[in-house]
């Protein structure tokens, strides 16, 4: 497998993606836009998820196509980003149709960052705005690192952020993943210069280090998130994977639960309590299914996107002022 030629989840044919930011709140949204519906489903193994409009992605709900994904900061007042790309949508004149109307199905997730050193002291939810803004930015490039959800991201060690990454496999089929990295767990090795997702590296695409050829690391070090923030609570690593291969919802919901994998690989620990680890899994394929021995090609290729996409988000993090964490790109 070799990465797309932008290395990111917009390789996947008819996907664009928008970032919106604000530095003084230390916050932001990030949108993934199709150039049509598209089928989605979605898989949480987090204890602690924040969502929009996920139940109908179970495989046995009956609204099947989604106009959008939005990815957010802002805890359950971020999920109001989820408002402003409706209304963007809705005067776009897209969305479900039922009679005379339509309807955007814009599902959505939320990580934790309201006590990372911004200006939470807003009067009006600021999130509304941030999402019909990151719908009008939506491009096929966009910006990693400090900016949309991964705006004011902290993993345990270094500040967290926005990635992605993508593979085209063999069959021809492209694979992409998104990802705002805000866990609980640590993104690095103890001593915290090598990524735990340095196997699944492509290239120097995250500093090129390579592995920690040390053994016994199953032990992180004490997290300085926590230090900082004096709470256990208050993390999650939301994340969308893509392909165009012609998958049904309940394929979709199968390439979530395999993604998963990729966080597991680059978090120690994952998955947590404290944690809202959520994945959408989506295609923007049509015309039929595919078979299982290509599924699981497909969802392998998925969870080592979403490792190098986790990798990338904390390599690309910059600095800002009042920030609890430090950039691994600027103390290693």
């Amino acid at each position: 497998m070799k990465p797309g030629p932008r290395n990111l989840i917009t390789d996947v044919p008819g996907l664009r993606v928008g970032n919106a930011s604000d530095t003084g709140l230390k916050s932001g949204t990030t949108l993934l836009l199709g150039d049509r519906p598209f089928v989605a489903s979605v898989h949480v193994m987090g204890g602690a998820p924040g969502t929009r409009e996920t139940d109908l992605l179970a495989p046995d709900k009956s609204v099947v196509d989604v106009d959008a994904l939005v990815l957010s900061g802002g805890s359950a007042f971020g999920l109001d980003a989820c408002s402003g790309v409706v209304d963007g949508l809705r005067a776009m004149g897209r969305g479900l149709p039922v009679g005379r109307v339509r309807v955007p199905i814009v599902p959505g997730a939320i990580l934790f960052d309201l006590l990372n050193g911004g200006d939470k002291g807003w009067t009006d939810t600021p999130y509304r705005a941030l999402g019909r803004a990151a719908l009008e930015a939506a491009d096929h490039d966009f910006d990693l690192g400090s900016h949309g959800a991964g705006t004011g991201a902290l993993s345990a060690m270094w500040k967290g952020g926005l990635g992605s990454a993508s593979f085209v496999l063999p069959s021809g089929e492209t694979v992409g993943a998104l990802v705002a990295a805000n866990p609980v767990g640590s993104v690095t090795t103890p001593g915290s210069r090598h990524f735990w997702a340095a196997p699944f590296e492509v290239g120097d695409e995250f500093g090129g280090l390579g592995g920690d050829v040390r053994s016994g690391l199953s032990l992180p070090e004490p997290s300085r998130k926590m230090a900082a923030m004096s709470v256990a609570q208050g993390n999650t690593t939301i994340a969308i994977v893509a392909t165009d291969a012609p998958l049904t919802k309940a394929q979709c919901q199968r390439l979530a639960v395999a993604a998963h994998d990729g966080i597991a690989r680059a978090v120690v620990p994952a998955h947590t309590p404290m944690d809202g680890d959520l994945i959408f899994g989506l295609s923007t394929g049509t015309d039929g299914m595919v078979d299982d021995p290509t599924l699981a090609a497909l969802g392998n290729a998925a969870a080592h996107c979403l490792s190098r996409a986790i990798a990338r988000a904390i390599f690309h993090a910059t600095p800002e002022p009042g920030d609890l964490l430090p950039c691994w790109s600027g103390a290693t």
